[in-house]
C-alpha cells in the first residue's frame, strides 16, 4: 500500500473533505458499503479518518468473470486503513431490471445501518431518474443526506482526487459504461447536455433543488399528520395533495411498514397517487363500501400495491369504528 496512507488522517485533503461529510458525531462504529470504486473507497478513507471502528463490506454479485478478485482489492485497502473487512456473495440472475435486482440483493446482506458512497453527482442522477418515472415530490427530493449518505455533499471529482493523492488504485466497474442502463445514459449524455445548455454546474443546481423539494415534502407530511384518518369530512375538505400525503403517512404508520431503501423513492409516490384516488372516493362516498373502493381502484392502471394499500386502509377504518 502507498506510503501516503501512513498518515492519511492528517492529510490536508482528508481534513478538508471531512468538513463536508455528515458522519454521526457519536459514531462508535461505521459500516461502509465498498465496491472498490473511487466513491466507495473515498467513503472508507473518510470514515476511517472519522472513526476508529470501521468495517468495509464488499458484496460480490457474480455478474462478471473474475469479480471475486475485486473483494481482495477492497480487503487490502481496508486493512491498510486500519479497518475491518467483511465479504458477502449473492446470486443475481441475468435478465431485465438487473440494476434494481442487484441493489435489492446487495442491501439484503448488508447491515441495516450501512453507509454508502453516493455523491452529489449520484444525487443529480437519482433526481433525473425519478423525474422520468413520474415519482412525485418524494422522488424529486432524491436521497436523504445524513449518516447513511455521509459524502452526499462531495463531488465525484473529490473522491477521484482523494484516491489519487493517497495513491490508492481503485476499480472501475465496466457496467458503469453500459448504455443499456438508464442511469448511465443520464450520467454520460443527459447531464453533460444540460450543463452545456445551461452553462452552469447543473449537478449543484439539481442537488440544491432536491433539498428545497424535500423541505416542501416534509412540510406537507407534517400538515397531513394533523388530519384525523377516521374523519371523512376532514379528508374530503382538505386539499387533494394534503389528503393524499396524509394517506401515505397514515398507511405507513398503521402497517408499521418500512419500505426497502432501494425502492422507497419508487413505491411511495405510487402509494401517494393511490391516496389521491382514495380522497376522490371519499368525496364520492365510495369509501363506505370496500367493494366499491376496490372496483374504483381496478379502473386505474395501478399495481397490486395500490389495491393492497386500499384494503389495509379500509380494514383500519373498520377497526377504528368498531
Amino acid at each position: 500500500m502507498p506510503a501516503a496512507l501512513k498518515d492519511f488522517r492528517t492529510h490536508p485533503l482528508v481534513v478538508e473533505l471531512l468538513t463536508k461529510c455528515t458522519f454521526a458525531q457519536n459514531n462508535k462504529a461505521i459500516h461502509c458499503a465498498v465496491s472498490g470504486g473511487a466513491d466507495s473507497v473515498a467513503l472508507l478513507v473518510l470514515a476511517a479518518a472519522h472513526c476508529a471502528d470501521v468495517t468495509a463490506w464488499h458484496v460480490d454479485h457474480g455478474l462478471r468473470n473474475g469479480s471475486s478478485a475485486e473483494s481482495q482489492i477492497v480487503h487490502d485497502i481496508a486493512i491498510a486503513l486500519g479497518a475491518k473487512f467483511e465479504s458477502r456473495t449473492v446470486v443475481v440472475e441475468a435478465g431485465s431490471n438487473l440494476e434494481a435486482r442487484a441493489r435489492e440483493a446487495r442491501f439484503a446482506v448488508l447491515p441495516t445501518d450501512v453507509t454508502t458512497g453516493h455523491t452529489a453527482d449520484d444525487q443529480a442522477e437519482t433526481v433525473l431518474v425519478n423525474l422520468l418515472r413520474g415519482a412525485g415530490m418524494r422522488g424529486l427530493s432524491g436521497m436523504q443526506g445524513g449518516p447513511s449518505h455521509p459524502i452526499l455533499q462531495l463531488r465525484r471529482s473529490d473522491t477521484v482526487a482523494l484516491c489519487e493523492v493517497l495513491g490508492i488504485s481503485v476499480f472501475h466497474d465496466p457496467s458503469n459504461d453500459d448504455e443499456r442502463f438508464q442511469r448511465n445514459r443520464i450520467r454520460h449524455e443527459v447531464l453533460p447536455l444540460l450543463q452545456s445548455i445551461s452553462q452552469r454546474d447543473v449537478v449543484s443546481v439539481i442537488a440544491r433543488q432536491a433539498e428545497l423539494v424535500r423541505d416542501d415534502d416534509a412540510l406537507l407530511d407534517e400538515l397531513a399528520s394533523a388530519i384525523d384518518p377516521t374523519d371523512a369530512k376532514a379528508i374530503a375538505a382538505a386539499p387533494q395533495a394534503l389528503a393524499a400525503a396524509h394517506f401515505v403517512c397514515g398507511l405507513l404508520t398503521r402497517t408499521h411498514q418500512t419500505w426497502p431503501q432501494s425502492n422507497a423513492c419508487c413505491v411511495l409516490p405510487e402509494v401517494k397517487r393511490l391516496g389521491a384516488i382514495s380522497v376522490v372516493a371519499v368525496r364520492s362516498n365510495a369509501a363506505s363500501n370496500a367493494s366499491k373502493l376496490l372496483l374504483f381502484s381496478k379502473h386505474h392502471p395501478f399495481s397490486m400495491v395500490y389495491r393492497l394499500a386500499v384494503m389495509l386502509n379500509i380494514a383500519h377504518m373498520r377497526q377504528s369504528r368498531s
